[in-house]
């Protein structure tokens, strides 16, 4: 089994930061891409940004030059930096990660339980 567990949700207000972090852990033979995808009040969910494991990122529109994802592959973690901070930002974040068990050697999709991030304005 797998699990994803984020950190570092909170409230702040606008032009503010926040850092998330998310570990992986269980019986984990290999991580692929890993991202963050929020949910917003009321709307569907988009991914935010994703990163290979070779460290090739994406980014949604909406969030390039202030977000900054990055992961260590040793440690089985991503972090997304948030900067200037706009109250369209907020919702709940959750990391996901493309995953290989130890025991299928299969990749598929594991998510957090996902954090709350709130921007005041």
């Amino acid at each position: 089994q797998v699990q994803l567990v984020e950190s570092g949700g909170g409230l702040v207000q606008a032009g503010g930061s926040l850092r998330l972090s998310c570990v992986a852990s269980g019986s984990i033979f290999s991580i692929n891409a890993m991202g963050w995808t929020r949910r917003a009040p009321g709307n569907q969910r988009e991914l935010v940004a994703g990163i290979s494991v070779s460290g090739v990122t994406n980014y949604i529109d909406s969030v390039k030059g202030r977000f900054t994802i990055s992961r260590d592959n040793a440690k089985n973690t991503v972090s997304l930096e948030m900067n200037s901070l706009k109250p369209e930002d907020t919702g709940v974040y959750y990391c996901h990660a493309a995953v290989a068990t130890s025991g299928t050697r299969d990749f598929r999709e594991y998510w957090g339980q996902g954090t709350q991030v709130t921007v005041s304005s």
